[in-house]
């Protein structure tokens, strides 16, 4: 699992190096071409979005892998020590919960553009474009349910009689 962990790091990180290359790039591109010569690529502007878009939430992707993601820190300066493992715990049930929710509305909203959708880039359905959303909330929910049955454990070893806890 660790190695499919890393493997899976290592590519998002190869993803996001690439997409933060082709969006400086084109826009630099626009720039010049703007700027020099009186014109552009029509079709740069909305790629660029698109661009946005898949590395803002692989981004996402990568920074929950690394437990980077938005996080509140003031619980862990606020209440004692021994009750870190049950706020992690529900914290992470929290956030599995709300991915799976965030990932269950973008297949939704996917199912929507393809019934619905109109061409997109290229002569790509838009949908296609649109595919980052389930598969980024995915794997954030994949992320979170990890950190969550981790906690759980953590829970749980922090809870047993043989750490000293019951003893008395």
């Amino acid at each position: 699992m660790q190695r499919l962990l890393a493997l899976s790091d290592k590519a998002e990180t190869t993803m996001l190096c690439l997409l933060l290359v082709a969006m400086i790039g084109l826009a630099c591109l626009q720039i010049v071409l703007r700027t020099f010569f009186s014109s552009g690529l029509l079709w740069a502007d909305p790629l660029l979005r698109y661009l946005v878009l898949w590395s803002g939430l692989l981004g996402a992707v990568l920074a929950t892998s690394r437990g980077k993601h938005i996080a509140l820190d003031l619980a862990g300066y606020l209440i004692p020590d021994r009750l870190l493992p049950v706020v992690s715990f529900a914290a992470n049930l929290f956030s599995v919960v709300v991915a799976g929710m965030l990932t269950w509305a973008s297949v939704l909203f996917l199912q929507s553009e393809i019934e619905f959708g109109s061409p997109g880039l290229f002569n790509l359905p838009s949908w296609l474009w649109n595919s980052i959303f389930p598969l980024a909330f995915a794997l954030i929910t994949l992320r979170y349910l990890g950190l969550f049955t981790g906690s759980g454990i953590a829970l749980l070893q922090s809870s047993s009689p043989s750490n000293g806890a019951g003893n008395e």
